[in-house]
């Protein structure tokens, strides 16, 4: 899964890998998303780090963010 593959090496704590992951999950099933080699999961993955790199920490607001900014494009 992309989300798996970026996380590697990426120096991130666990709370923080858990929080993330989480989001992922939770965006990958808002938006319906089965097939996890779609290449929509990578852009999501990536969405969700960068905005868990700003400090939000709740993976139900990640989530949000990251399917609002989705939506935009």
């Amino acid at each position: 899964m992309a989300i798996y593959r970026l996380l590697q090496n990426s120096g991130m704590r666990p709370e923080e890998i858990s929080s993330i992951t989480a989001a992922y999950e939770q965006a990958l099933h808002n938006l319906c998303v089965k097939d996890r080699d779609d290449p929509l999961t990578e852009m999501i993955a990536k969405r969700i780090i960068k905005i868990a790199q700003t400090d939000v920490r709740d993976p139900a607001v990640i989530s949000a963010l990251a399917i609002k900014e989705l939506k935009m494009r």
